[in-house]
């Protein structure tokens, strides 16, 4: 069994291959590396009825591992590059050799593949810790399970000003209700369901403008979206519509929220 963990800031994620099938991925979340990822892979043994004695591979990666030692309940640890390791992840789950492979996760990182070149290509600031905080100062939520349910229920047409809004004619290879301006309608009777909505479109659509830009410099037709804020629905839907927008084909990965932890599987044990 190789056994793949993501140590993040704030969670940690785990997944388990065996006979290169993919199963039992989970979350937790505790207040330092070695307690979260410890946690993590006593909780994964627990459900899965397996035992330390059952793994032959236990890969890390994540920006919380630097702080594990060479060893995690008596295993040792192979230590697995998280742009590699988001890369390989982002491929692995969509079934592509070649795309851009952008990460959701607190800011957001961007990688490009090319038939087993890994590269990182760039980053943004805006990502996941975005979508919180912003959600936290507008509508008091940073729990990010209620903010995709109640983006699922929002009107963007209460908050942000669509082309629609604004143009006296169709203008071409610009849909009306493309976004013109983020926030910039926000109707008086906007509820908190329409900012969430509004604040996922916001994010999601600036993460998609730089990977389509990252795409179409280094001449990829493909974006692999994943993280956790890639796998809510209101993003399937800015995605969707930017595809058509920028002619890129966007995928959001089966397994989104755990595409780094399937990765460092992947890469270290040469699925």
């Amino acid at each position: 069994m190789i056994i793949g963990i993501d140590i993040g800031g704030t969670t940690t994620d785990i997944v388990g291959f065996e006979d290169d099938r993919l199963f039992s991925p989970l979350t937790v979340r505790a207040s330092d590396p070695v307690s979260s990822a410890a946690g993590a892979l006593g909780r994964f043994l627990a459900e899965t009825g397996k035992s330390l004695s059952d793994i032959s591979t236990l890969a890390v990666t994540g920006v919380g591992s630097g702080g594990i030692g060479d060893q995690l309940l008596g295993l040792p640890i192979v230590r697995v590059d998280e742009f590699r390791a988001i890369g390989r992840g982002g491929v692995y789950l969509s079934g592509v050799s070649r795309a851009v492979v952008a990460s959701l996760g607190t800011g957001t990182a961007i990688v490009e593949v090319d038939e087993g070149r890994i590269e990182h290509w760039g980053g943004s600031g805006v990502g996941g810790g975005t979508l919180i905080g912003l959600s936290k100062a507008l509508f008091n939520v940073s729990d990010i399970e209620l903010i995709a349910r109640k983006a699922a229920n929002g009107r963007l047409d209460k908050v942000d000003l669509s082309v629609g809004d604004i143009a006296t004619q169709d203008i071409p290879g610009l849909p009306p209700e493309m976004t013109a301006a983020n926030f910039a309608k926000m109707s008086d009777d906007a509820t908190d369901d329409d900012l969430a909505m509004a604040v996922v479109n916001l994010v999601c659509q600036t993460v998609g403008m730089i990977a389509s830009g990252a795409a179409k410099s280094t001449g990829k037709d493909t974006v692999v979206l994943v993280g956790k804020l890639a796998s809510f629905p209101a993003s399937a839907e800015v995605f969707k519509r930017l595809s058509q927008l920028v002619g890129l084909d966007f995928r959001i990965a089966p397994n989104a929220a755990f595409a780094t932890a399937v990765g460092a599987a992947v890469e270290a044990g040469d699925i």
